[in-house]
């Protein structure tokens, strides 16, 4: 671990979420590995190609996201974030909110740090 590992983790997390909340698949392509397993607050797992086949057609549609982090923790080339997601979406035509905890697992690539994994778990109400 360099001592910019963390601050570049946390700069690719808000250009995710900032990707999501744009609409910018481009952008979110970039930082998503190709080997993504991103899993929804509803407990639905997507690959990387049916994630993004829900954006582009509108399944998923993020209104505010906001992602207060815990702590994050890197290991070689592997980096967890920690934290909470809460967010309004619109997911299937529903207007929804959502508050869960989360883990999003990075990677190190030749191109920086890439997304493999997301796992929310919602907070009870």
């Amino acid at each position: 671990m360099t001592t910019d590992d963390v601050p570049a983790v946390l700069a690719a997390e808000d250009r995710r979420y900032q990707a999501m909340l744009d609409g910018d698949l481009e952008a979110l392509d970039a930082l998503c590995a190709d080997e993504l397993s991103y899993t929804h607050s509803n407990g639905v797992r997507d690959t990387k190609a049916e994630y993004f086949g829900k954006l582009r057609e509108g399944y998923y549609v993020y209104h505010r996201i906001d992602h207060p982090v815990e702590r994050v923790e890197v290991a070689g080339d592997a980096a967890m974030v920690v934290g909470r997601m809460t967010a309004d979406l619109t997911s299937g035509g529903v207007r929804k909110t959502i508050d869960c905890l989360a883990i999003a697992v990075w990677t190190r690539s030749g191109s920086g740090w890439r997304l493999l994994g997301y796992a929310p778990t919602p907070v009870p109400a």
